[in-house]
């Protein structure tokens, strides 16, 4: 008698894989909602051009990258000293990640817990 084993080992990683892709998705997206809820709450800007610049990348199999190209963008973000007064900062990428590290958390759960 013959035993014959056979492994599953490179579909379970591809699964595996594929939920964490979904989970960064997922967060990415909320994130960047969030990202663009504080902006309209904060009165950050005069016109869209900042909310509607803002989006989110996979950078590689473990990294969503959220942000925008904008170059005032940071000045928002941190404030800025200007010549003779200060800017003060209104942050809206930082809350849009610490404020709701519970939900994304949920979020990579749920995927990766999907069959």
């Amino acid at each position: 008698m013959s035993i014959r084993f056979i492994s599953r080992k490179a579909e379970a990683l591809a699964n595996i894989q594929r939920a964490k892709d979904r989970a960064l998705e997922i967060c990415g997206g909320t994130a960047e909602r969030h990202a663009k809820d504080n902006i309209e709450k904060n009165h950050s800007v005069r016109t869209s051009v900042l909310v509607n610049s803002i989006t989110h990348e996979q950078r590689d199999d473990d990294t969503e990258a959220i942000g925008t190209m904008v170059k005032y963008a940071p000045y928002v973000e941190l404030g800025k000293r200007l010549v003779n007064s200060w800017v003060p900062p209104k942050p809206y990428l930082r809350p849009a990640i610490e404020d709701h590290r519970n939900e994304y958390e949920k979020i990579i759960k749920s995927e990766l817990s999907k069959p």
